[in-house]
């Protein structure tokens, strides 16, 4: 898979679009996995699975660009802004999760499409469609009714994770912004690994700061952290090189096939019900996913 860089004006590349859905299919492993990392006797913090995640991705990474690009490099002052943006993610979605219920740290995290759709509309001067727009708003809706039917959850400071889950899908839309950028002129590994070199010092220190249990100390915990690694290579790998293809508000809205992927893996590795408001809000989110990418289409 070459190194393909951003062209805006093409036509949709229907294969950057299954590279995207298969990345973002991969990402919905990431609960599971942060759950076997830090759930059970052994495991770690939330801060410090976002670290082992980065830190076991970086070699992988190394390996790519150097077979990729012969080198890595000096890193790109847009990768050390989409590393500080990805930690913030991490450590904000998962104790986001932790103080509020699970309906709105799923629904505000999930708002990711609007805030680049609307910053793409503003900022960058690319109009959407108004069936774009209804694409969008049925992504985010489906989203909203899989979260209603998984349930509440327990309220450990509602406002305060409220505001965290919120600012999660702002800060993974600035990093959807700063890849699809660097993107432009480098390599989607390249980016990567930068990235994860600026964001695993960040989500260390916030793990040491917050007192969280750093090292695993059970097989099963090691066993997860180092397929939050593979996970990270093979998901957010898959997605940032199909941005190099696609357009930025496109691909925003593709990734929202993760949390249909998350109550499917639920399902089978945990038995964990999926009730008829989540089948209709999975249906309906895959709905909006598919009419986000058949209105972008090049006319």
């Amino acid at each position: 898979m070459t190194e393909a860089v951003a062209h805006p004006h093409a036509d949709t590349d229907w294969r950057a679009v299954g590279v995207l859905v298969l990345g973002a299919c991969i990402i919905g492993l990431s609960p599971i996995l942060v759950r076997l990392a830090g759930e059970q006797p052994g495991g770690v913090g939330s801060a410090a699975a976002g670290f082992w995640r980065l830190a076991f991705a970086l070699p992988l990474l190394a390996l790519l660009t150097r077979r990729v690009s012969g080198a890595i490099g000096r890193p790109p002052k847009v990768a050390v802004w989409a590393g500080v943006f990805f930690a913030l993610d991490l450590g904000f979605w998962h104790y986001g999760i932790h103080f509020t219920s699970v309906t709105n740290a799923t629904v505000l995290s999930n708002l990711t499409p609007v805030v680049v759709t609307a910053f793409a509309w503003i900022f960058l001067k690319q109009r959407p469609q108004a069936l774009f727009l209804v694409a969008v708003a049925a992504a985010v809706g489906g989203a909203w009714l899989m979260a209603v039917e998984k349930g509440g959850g327990g309220l450990v400071n509602q406002p305060l994770g409220d505001v965290l889950s919120a600012l999660t899908a702002l800060w993974y839309a600035l990093y959807f912004l700063t890849m699809n950028e660097g993107r432009k002129t480098n390599g989607a590994s390249r980016l990567m690994f930068w990235a994860g070199v600026v964001g695993a010092p960040l989500m260390l220190v916030s793990a040491l700061l917050l007192g969280e249990t750093l090292i695993p100390s059970s097989p099963l915990a090691w066993a997860a952290c180092l397929g939050l690694g593979l996970m990270h290579v093979g998901g957010q790998g898959s997605i940032a090189w199909a941005m190099g293809r696609l357009p930025i508000a496109t691909a925003s809205v593709v990734v929202l096939v993760q949390p249909v992927v998350a109550a499917s893996l639920g399902y089978a590795l945990f038995g964990e019900p999926i009730g008829p408001l989540q089948a209709l809000g999975a249906a309906v989110t895959l709905g909006g996913v598919i009419l986000a990418q058949w209105s972008s289409r090049r006319r």
